[in-house]
């Protein structure tokens, strides 16, 4: 030890060792211990210190390392959902499905890319290689997002995974991505105008994504629908035929199972692809079957014969002079196609005679008219799930409306109205409500009765006849008792009065006749006549054949099978007519 050696300054020749045994408690050796101890203490407090300082750093970056790895995007919605509705939401919105389980509708998992500014460096050079990932986006204003003092930008939403991989090779600071979902419509076109679409976070804006948002948005349970994707892909491509032949503005089409109301398919064209939601701006997003409202003309012929029959107005046999024109309130009402000669009432319906039509409305009166159509529910919206329904128009109450509505002009409603109305029409006089959504298993569907079982059977065979004998010959498929009726009606002009050559043609039926399960209607909006139907383009010539080509289509589809005795095929036709025609004479 150093203090071995020390010489003691009063004692030169005694040995420090010995002297400091002996006098361990000298001054000296006080003083050097105390120091020693001292400088040791101290040493060991700034150590610990220092330590507990580094162990804070360290866990400090440790803890946000952790942060970043696996909380940022917890952190980053925190920071960024005031400026972001919904962003910090992971709900996936549920699937829409057909009545058979086929996917109309779902979301896919893509990401969104977005800025904070303040921390891109240099906003000239990121928007130029972002321009060339992204063609579509403008540079300059990519450049002025980029340069702005914000704390949060979009700049694309929906990548595919090879622009997200594009934009991360880039490397540049400040570009992040945030998981987000697109919503994907496998059949694009065929069901446009029933699904809708979405806005690009995700909310229903119209058909059944805007009429279900809510509970789309909050549940995972697939919304199913009533109908069925085979038919609606039949509908809609005969529906297209006969629009393009006749080179129209438009047309619509529904079927409905009249058992129930539920819509088994809907078609309005032109129509426009959910998956790119600009194809549905202007005329492309205009549902006719359930927003439009039409002069339906002729196809109204039924509701007054009905409303006539089941008051007890009129008996099938009656019989009405339409040998020439008849005024009301100074105005002429004559036949397209006259048979200038007495006809009976089945004669009426078959040969849409507006003569006699009229003639019964002013035995039904306007007090009976107006109470049968609101049975008939053409004279209230149609209660349906779908945000764009049309209300009906009326164009007033005095005796010549009476008169010319009961041939389906001065009332205007939606095709969705005109079919639920046949459909009670046939179904024994049952209005049901119209359904897109399906059934559930188990619930209750309740109708309302409007006519009388016996009224709907007359019903029936009348338009059985008209397919028969009548203006809808071409709508009959041998084998499965197609009935209904034909519709020519002018288009009221933009400011009032009615077009040159501007007209609706519709057919509206249903089938099998002796036991009705389903009700068609077709509606072409401004066709224009060609060679082939001898410059005609009304209803029987343009409706009334593609309804026979979707029944044809439709009908092995849902097993339907043919009435193969061609006697019990035009029985229930030649019955009334051939009989009625004999008690007229």
């Amino acid at each position: 030890m150093i203090f071995e050696r020390i010489q003691h300054p009063f004692r030169p020749n005694a040995k420090a060792n010995g002297y400091l045994k002996k006098n361990s408690q000298s001054p000296i050796h006080i003083k050097f211990d105390g120091a020693r101890r001292l400088a040791l203490e101290t040493g060991r407090n700034r150590l610990l210190v220092a330590g507990a300082l580094f162990t804070m750093a360290f866990a400090v970056l440790a803890g946000r390392l952790v942060e970043l790895a696996i909380f940022d995007e917890g952190v980053r919605e925190s920071r960024y959902h005031k400026i972001i509705p919904n962003l910090n939401k992971r709900v996936s919105r549920a699937n829409i499905k057909d009545r058979n389980g086929i996917l109309l509708a779902t979301s896919l998992p893509t990401a969104s890319l977005y800025a904070n500014p303040r921390q891109v460096f240099d906003a000239t050079l990121a928007a130029e290689k972002l321009s060339k990932i992204f063609p579509t986006l403008d540079q300059a204003k990519i450049e002025k997002k980029l340069a702005s003092n914000k704390s949060f930008v979009w700049l694309e939403r929906n990548l595919t995974p090879n622009a997200q991989f594009l934009v991360n090779t880039l490397g540049i600071p400040g570009l992040k991505f945030q998981r987000t979902e697109r919503r994907v419509y496998p059949h694009g076109q065929t069901i446009s105008h029933v699904l809708g679409l979405t806005d690009i976070d995700g909310r229903g804006l119209s058909g059944v994504e805007g009429y279900f948002d809510k509970s789309l948005f909050k549940s995972d349970i697939p919304v199913v629908l009533s109908l069925d994707v085979r038919l609606q892909s039949i509908l809609r491509e005969e529906l297209l035929k006969a629009m393009n032949e006749f080179k129209a503005i438009g047309a619509a089409g529904i079927i409905m199972d009249v058992t129930n109301g539920e819509v088994r398919a809907m078609t309005s064209l032109p129509d426009f692809n959910p998956n790119k939601p600009i194809t549905a701006s202007g005329i492309a997003g205009f549902n006719r079957a359930t927003k439009g409202v039409y002069e339906m003309g002729s196809t109204f012929k039924l509701f007054t014969v009905a409303m006539a029959l089941d008051s007890g107005t009129i008996k099938l046999q009656n019989r009405y002079d339409a040998t020439k024109p008849i005024k009301v309130s100074r105005h002429k009402i004559s036949d397209y196609h006259a048979e200038n000669r007495w006809l009976s009432v089945p004669e009426i319906i078959a040969f849409s005679s507006n003569i006699g039509t009229a003639k019964i409305a002013q035995d039904i009166g306007t007090k009976t008219q107006k109470n049968y159509l609101r049975r008939f529910g053409l004279l209230t919206p149609a209660q349906l799930e779908l945000p764009e329904i049309g209300y009906p128009k009326v164009a007033g109450w005095r005796e010549i409306n009476t008169v010319t509505m009961s041939y389906g002009h001065g009332i205007s409603v939606s095709p969705i109205q005109l079919i639920s109305g046949v459909a009670a029409l046939v179904n024994g006089g049952t209005l049901f409500k119209p359904r897109i959504r399906k059934i559930s298993r188990g619930e209750e569907v309740r109708g309302l009765k409007i006519i009388s079982d016996n009224t709907s059977k007359k019903m029936r065979d009348l338009m059985r006849v008209v397919v028969r004998y009548g203006t809808g010959k071409n709508a009959d498929v041998l084998g499965y008792l197609v009935g209904g009726k034909t519709g020519t009606a002018d288009k009221v002009g933009p400011q009032g009065g009615y077009g040159k050559r501007r007209i609706i043609s519709s057919f509206v039926g249903s089938f099998p006749m002796n036991r009705p399960r389903y009700a068609i209607l077709l509606m072409v909006d401004e066709p224009k006549g060609i060679k082939r139907t001898y410059g005609y383009a009304t209803g029987g010539w343009v409706a009334a054949p593609a309804v026979a080509n979707v029944i044809k289509r439709m009908a092995p589809l849902l097993g339907l099978k043919r009435t193969e005795n061609k006697e019990i095929d035009f029985k229930l036709g030649d019955d009334l007519f051939i009989s009625v025609q004999k008690k007229s004479r």
